[in-house]
């Protein structure tokens, strides 16, 4: 077995062998989830009611610029690591970070929130990958699943739970500063540990070592983006899955507290809506996992599509009793993007090699975080000349074809 000089542990792939490294990096996604979870509920409404804003496009915009960066980010983050060190990479996402909550807190115009959202998009598109792509290292092939599950189940329950917070803590000091300000917290915790958690580079190796790559195989970012993104036919399919589902993240982020408070709700019950469905596809990714394992990819990628589109619908039908649409609609969101999430990463890391892993993350990572400037444009344009609950209806029946897509290209 290969080690590590004599005054360090040998190196061993397994979740419970490093259990310890693992478990530094689910809290440290704790906090990349919690930053991103201070704008679900408070800042759709600073648009509208701080700064005046009328077109759902322009409100929006500041989703379009956080999805954009976090996209191109999480793409160029797979080539860095072949430069970098994952855990340099990590800090440097923490360090671009710092100024989000402050920004968001004491921004004197609308222009000043859509450039903080380029560093939250940095931010969340190198930490993110960092803490996904170190815990695939840690536990290798057996147990990605459940891997990838335990990491998107941290980030996800911390966005639900700050949404959660933030819908409360506006209620009663009002959009802003308090509410942001949560998120000081976050970045001074991510930081810390991201310079005390180690590299995983003697892990990768280690997998290598075991698994070579064939003889002659390319494994730049070009080959690993064109076959993620559409040679190899399961890969499409999967990375089509992930933008279609985070279009769906980035349109209900901007859409439901608009849509909302329309019907009457408050922000606590907008806080509540918001916060729950997170939590769920939070807490809900780590059985998804380990059924992702057992059960194999696909069956959850094509029914979490489903259930999605489900959700949307519901959020419409029952819009007479707007809480309990929303409630009963976050459920139905939450669940079935907990069983697509972690599936979904898994299925990538199945299909490639980790000779280019990272680069095929990046790749995947990018079409799914389209999804967010794509679901933000679509719902601006929708909403604008339609309405919401047209944007709605559209998100639903995206939302069921690529579930039937997925059932068609995924192996």
């Amino acid at each position: 077995m290969k080690t590590t000089p004599a005054s360090a542990p040998p190196v061993r792939l397994g979740l419970r062998e490093n259990r310890l490294q693992f478990s530094l990096l689910v809290v440290v996604n704790v906090a990349v989830g919690g930053l991103v979870g201070l704008e679900r509920t408070t800042v759709p409404l600073i648009g509208t009611e701080t700064f005046g804003l009328t077109s759902d496009l322009a409100v929006f915009s500041f989703i379009v610029a956080f999805g954009l960066t976090k996209a191109l980010t999480n793409l160029a983050a797979g080539a860095l690591t072949a430069r970098f060190r994952r855990r340099q990479l990590l800090v440097a996402g923490w360090l671009i970070g710092v100024p989000v909550p402050f920004a968001l807190a004491w921004a004197p115009s609308w222009g000043w929130i859509v450039a903080a959202n380029v560093l939250l998009g940095l931010n969340q598109g190198l930490t993110w990958s960092m803490t996904v792509n170190m815990k695939i290292d840690l536990v290798g092939p057996a147990r990605r699943g459940l891997a990838t599950g335990l990491n998107e189940a941290a980030g996800y329950t911390a966005v639900g739970a700050t949404a959660l917070l933030t819908g409360y803590l506006a209620t009663g000091y009002g959009l802003r500063p308090v509410p942001e300000l949560v998120g000081v917290v976050f970045v001074a915790a991510g930081l810390a540990l991201a310079l005390v958690v180690r590299d995983t580079a003697a892990h990768v190796a280690l997998e290598l070592e075991r698994h070579p790559p064939p003889a002659g195989e390319r494994v730049g970012l070009a080959a690993a983006f064109a076959r993620t993104s559409w040679r190899d036919r399961s890969l499409r399919g999967v990375s089509q899955a992930g933008l279609v589902n985070n279009l769906n993240d980035g349109l209900t982020w901007g859409v439901f507290p608009l849509l909302f408070t329309d019907h009457g709700l408050g922000l606590a019950a907008v806080g509540l809506i918001k916060g729950l469905y997170p939590l769920l596809w939070g807490i809900g990714q780590i059985p998804a996992g380990h059924l992702a394992d057992r059960l194999g990819r696909k069956p959850l990628i094509v029914t979490g599509m489903l259930v999605q589109a489900a959700g949307l619908v519901l959020a419409l039908v029952l819009l007479d009793n707007p809480l309990l649409a929303g409630i009963l609609s976050a459920v139905a969101l939450g669940l079935g993007t907990a069983m697509v999430y972690p599936a979904l990463i898994a299925a990538v890391s199945d299909h490639a090699h980790p000779a280019w892993r990272a680069n095929a993350l990046g790749a995947y990572r990018f079409w799914r975080d389209i999804g967010y400037a794509a679901g933000a444009l679509v719902a601006g344009v929708l909403a604008d000349a339609l309405g919401l609950d047209a944007t709605v209806v559209a998100a639903a029946v995206l939302t069921a074809a690529s579930g039937l897509l997925a059932a068609r290209w995924i192996a």
